[in-house]
């Protein structure tokens, strides 16, 4: 393997890893899981050696998160709960979050711990504010005890705090009693240039080639994915989540939709999203930090080889390749946006669709170009059950655009944002989500906030 073959596994095993639940919400259980950590260290009043301890603790929680964390945390399912909201996945992470389970930080969850948590939000053991800050996503999580009057007056000064930046996972900080413990200067803006050190210079042509050339045994780590996001789908289908989108789709099959392919990835990759979204107790397999990403990226591709019967190899370069491109049209996004993920795992899996139905170079640009020429303008309004109807519809349009590539149909560059350039037409996308769309996140997330 070539260094520069190691970096593109690296950088695909630091995007691509399980979440557990809505990674907005995750983020925040995260903080407040390793704030506890730091409490129960260095506290004159934790007993971190007793078992029960974190189910019986006066826990005191403050919340100040980006304006991006709170949108993407207002309307979506908590697993293990039937509550939605960023103040009980707060005080889940209090109770039972781990912070060495990274995003599957809630994998303990009990019911005993959900009614502790439950008993701390009601009765308004946890404050939840917006954070002046630049950063997109950011979090940050202070934790005290109170005293047996219901204070914290006798703890004051014995207050940890943990920070998360510009990634879902990355600590960039954290502090006991006003004192730094831990802190980390110059954080990468993003994972991409911290994978790849150098300047960024990832292509899709690069991608397309390593696609092709990587050993099978070297890229075989790819397949977890498929055995998260199945397991994730035909709980969807089995069970009675969210809107139940995928199952609708599925169940309206022949009078409806049609028994053919299409209808077929729309279903399964609906179907793992109204699990996820509603609070299911399964991880997805994520993209840069998304689960519905993950879950949209690899999906249809899955379905196709469900379907199809393409072997195991094939199916995981279809992975990596889709991965790949969702991962290097997301670095000129960033983590957070107004534009719908949706938009950018979709065009990756319409890369994989079109590498599995033999496309060349050159057509899965021109999948990338049609998915760019047909919903870039889908917005997004907070992580939510309804997020399924927009992963159904960015499946719908993969699909499309990759029969229409496989054709050499593509939309030219004398239309709107398209150039000949594939990479210009990736960043221009970058643009407008990235820059263009910064009135539209603040209005979205003034609408939600006045509703």
């Amino acid at each position: 393997m070539t260094p520069r073959d190691s970096k593109l596994i690296a950088l695909l095993q630091k995007e691509v890893k399980p979440a557990l639940g809505c990674t907005e919400p995750i983020a925040v259980s995260l903080a407040v899981a390793k704030a506890v950590e730091v409490l129960a260290e260095h506290g004159s009043d934790c007993e971190p050696a007793c078992p029960l301890w974190r189910l019986t603790a006066a826990f005191r929680i403050r919340i100040a998160v980006s304006g991006n964390i709170l949108k993407n945390g207002l309307g979506v399912g908590i697993p293990g709960t039937d509550m939605i909201g960023l103040d009980i996945a707060a005080a889940l992470g209090a109770v039972c979050g781990k912070s060495a389970y990274g995003l599957e930080v809630l994998k303990d969850v009990s019911e005993a711990a959900v009614s502790r948590a439950k008993e701390l939000v009601k009765t308004k053991k946890v404050i939840l504010e917006v954070a002046e800050t630049p950063h997109l996503l950011y979090i940050r999580a202070s934790v005290c005890l109170e005293n047996k009057n219901g204070t914290a007056e006798t703890t004051v000064g014995e207050e940890a705090l943990a920070v998360i930046r510009d990634d879902h996972d990355n600590f960039v900080e954290t502090r006991f009693a006003g004192k730094v413990l831990e802190t980390v200067r110059n954080s990468p803006s993003d994972p991409v240039s911290d994978a790849c050190p150098d300047d960024y210079d990832l292509t899709v042509r690069e991608i397309y080639d390593f696609t092709l050339r990587a050993d099978d045994a070297d890229i075989a780590f790819i397949l977890e994915g498929r055995r998260l996001n199945l397991a994730l789908a035909v709980e969807g289908l089995k069970g009675d989540y969210g809107l139940g989108v995928g199952k609708t789709i599925r169940e309206n099959q022949y009078e409806v939709f049609g028994d053919d392919f299409m209808s077929f990835a729309m279903g399964m990759t609906a179907a793992a999203s109204d699990a996820r979204m509603a609070g299911c107790k399964l991880p997805a397999m994520s993209n840069s930090g998304s689960g519905n990403q993950g879950i949209t990226v690899s999906m249809p591709v899955i379905a196709y080889a469900m379907k199809y019967g393409v072997t195991e190899q094939q199916l995981a370069r279809a992975l990596i390749l889709s991965n790949l491109v969702a991962i290097h049209i997301k670095h000129y996004l960033g983590k957070l946006s107004a534009l719908c993920g949706c938009v950018i795992a979709s065009t990756g899996s319409a890369c994989g669709l079109v590498y599995l139905r033999g496309g060349s170079y050159e057509q899965v640009c021109a999948a990338i170009k049609n998915m760019i020429g047909n919903i870039t303008g889908m917005v997004c309004d907070g992580a939510k059950v309804g997020c399924a109807m927009k992963v159904a519809s960015g499946v719908s349009s993969a699909v499309q655009s990759c029969v229409l590539a496989l054709r050499d149909t593509c939309i030219q560059e004398t239309d709107g944002i398209i150039d000949k350039d594939i990479e210009k037409t990736i960043r221009n996308l970058g643009r407008i989500g990235s820059f263009g769309m910064q009135s539209t996140d603040r209005l979205i997330q003034e609408i939600m906030l006045r509703k």
